[in-house]
């Protein structure tokens, strides 16, 4: 048997500790589903215990067995939160509750990391450099420093080895989903091997600084113009892979002023955070995707700060397009428009039956509209619960299940902040703009550069094209691919029409002969009766009635 590569094979100790946590929170089904109970049951002993919460729903206790083995596996939870369509809408609300906190490492890791990654001593690159930070989290932790130009900042720096343990991790992971997927067949439509690929894209990017450095730089950039929203300035010059120097930001935490009674425009916060949403997801097509209210500040005047930039939707002009399409068709309350529209976006297949849809449709929107709807995203969050997508056969794009999940969040985040808040209004705002947009005529202006150069690929590559059609012509090496249907049947009937042009010609023949026997000055007449030409006539006879009943037949089946 061939043997895998050394970094392929799960490390044994950190497996028997995942096995333990799950036998200890009562998941031991699963592991004998795949096959891993009676090999790890040594271990399972040690571990299984009667505390109170084996006694709470599965989807708390798969939450605490994520909590409990740490980085990775909550990482891992906070992804699953935004695929409700994979989930369900309880498991996807309970995994949202997970937070991304872990003890502080100590200052001598964080000087040992700045070191390394600026290749300077820490003294000289900050003149001042707090020791304590601000907030931990399970990948890194952030301090607060002064530049030597005198500038305060905020230092996220990388947790030591963090990359080497979500690595292992997901090796265990990879192998844990090819087991079930390979030995539980109900399991096997979530498609597990393809979720644990999925996250581990999504923790790549967010253990590469570098890129939330660009995701931060993109947003500031989409919002200069806008007075109601801020992003922290990066300082690419003290910022690498494992460490992000960015614009120490003053403010007051979301979190804080919905736990508190800090005196805050609430109204203008839910409103402005709703707006900048919907321009994030209609006008730009780059959101943040992690609307948590620890990730947003808010300043004086009531501004926006947003942080942390570790996870970002993109959304491309097409798909902007269509969506805000649907969104006035939801707002309408046009089932049969909307029908019409999830089809155009290859959202239902061929498979949809549309009576059944359309009536399961105008169900989910009788159960949102009242006065009026409040809840786009949550809306759009059960059209993707897997009962639909089963029962249907509806194919669900990715961006599409973030993109409901981001706005049921955000909606939440709004009425939490102000029980009147509606943001269909935003919203209906934001589509009309887009709209707007697509029927301004200088829009043509700006696909103006994409359009000439696709011409100009077309007009270089013309000449060459005809050429080699040409040659191939010449060397009879062309070749044609025909799709013909109901072509044996025009056999069959051209086949059948020959065989009775046949038979009337013979029966021509017959005749003519018969009557050429018949004449009175033909020498073969036996006894003076006409007996061979009598026989002609009457085989000329039989065979023309059958050629007509044929005929006939084939004319009342036809």
């Amino acid at each position: 048997m061939k043997v895998p590569p050394y970094n392929t094979r799960p490390d044994m100790g950190r497996l028997r500790e995942i096995i333990g946590v799950m036998g200890k929170y009562q998941f031991g089904n699963i592991l004998e589903a795949v096959g891993l109970k009676n090999r790890f049951f040594e271990t399972l002993k040690l571990y299984i215990r009667h505390p109170d919460e084996v006694h709470e729903p599965a989807a708390v206790r798969l939450r605490l067995v994520l909590e409990e083995l740490g980085t990775t596996f909550i990482k891992l939870g906070q992804v699953l939160s935004t695929r409700a369509d994979l989930v369900g809408k309880e498991l996807a609300d309970e995994l949202s509750k997970l937070q991304d906190e872990a003890p502080p490492f100590p200052f001598r890791d964080v000087k040992a990391v700045i070191e390394s990654e600026l290749g300077e001593p820490l003294e000289d690159v900050f003149a001042e450099f707090d020791e304590e930070p601000l907030a931990s989290a399970s990948i890194g932790q952030v301090h607060r420093a002064r530049l030597r130009s005198g500038d305060v900042v905020a230092v996220k720096v990388q947790r030591p080895g963090i990359t080497g343990t979500i690595k292992s991790d997901i090796i265990i992971m990879k192998y844990l989903a090819k087991l079930a997927d390979d030995r539980i067949p109900g399991l096997r439509y979530y498609n597990l091997p393809g979720i644990v690929s999925e996250f581990e894209r999504a923790i790549r990017k967010e253990l590469d600084y570098h890129q939330e450095a660009n995701n931060a730089e993109r947003f500031r950039s989409l919002f200069r113009d806008d007075d109601t929203v801020y992003a922290p300035y990066v300082y690419r010059e003290y910022s690498t892979g494992k460490v992000l120097t960015m614009e120490y930001v003053e403010g007051v935490k979301l979190t804080d002023i919905l736990d508190s009674d800090i005196k805050f425009n609430a109204r203008t916060i839910a409103e402005r955070g709703a707006r900048c949403y919907f321009r994030q997801i209609f006008i730009h097509g780059f959101f943040h995707a992690d609307p948590h209210p620890g990730n947003i500040l808010v300043q004086r005047g009531n501004v926006l700060c947003f942080l942390d930039f570790g996870m970002m939707g993109h959304l491309d002009a097409s798909f902007r397009k269509n969506l805000a399409e649907l969104f006035i068709l939801l707002m309408n309350y046009d089932v049969n428009g909307i029908v019409n529209q999830l089809r155009y976006m290859n959202i239902l297949t061929e498979e949809t039956d549309p009576d059944e849809i359309r009536y399961d449709i105008m169900d989910l929107l009788d159960r949102y509209y009242g006065a009026d709807i409040r809840k786009v995203g949550e809306l759009l969050t059960e059209f993707t619960m897997p009962e639909m997508i089963m029962k249907h056969g509806i194919r669900i794009p990715r961006d599409f299940v973030l993109l409901a999940r981001v706005m049921s969040m955000a909606e939440d985040l709004g009425e939490r902040l102000d029980p009147r808040f509606n943001g269909l209004e935003v919203a209906w705002e934001m589509t009309h703009e887009l709209i707007r947009q697509r029927l301004n005529p200088m829009r043509v202006l700006d696909s103006a550069p994409t359009t000439l150069i696709e011409m100009d690929h077309i007009i270089n590559d013309l000449p060459q094209s005809i050429i080699r059609t040409v040659q191939r012509l010449e060397e009879g090496k062309i070749r044609m691919e025909l799709e013909h249907k109901n072509l044996d049947e025009i056999s069959k009937r051209i086949e059948r029409s020959t065989n009775r042009i046949s038979l009337a010609l013979l029966v021509s023949a017959l005749i003519i002969g018969s009557s050429l026997v018949v004449l009175p000055n033909e020498a073969l007449i036996l006894q003076k009766f006409p007996y061979l030409g009598l026989f002609g006539f009457a085989v000329s006879f039989l065979i023309a009635l059958a050629l007509i009943v044929s005929i006939i037949k084939a004319r009342r089946i036809n």
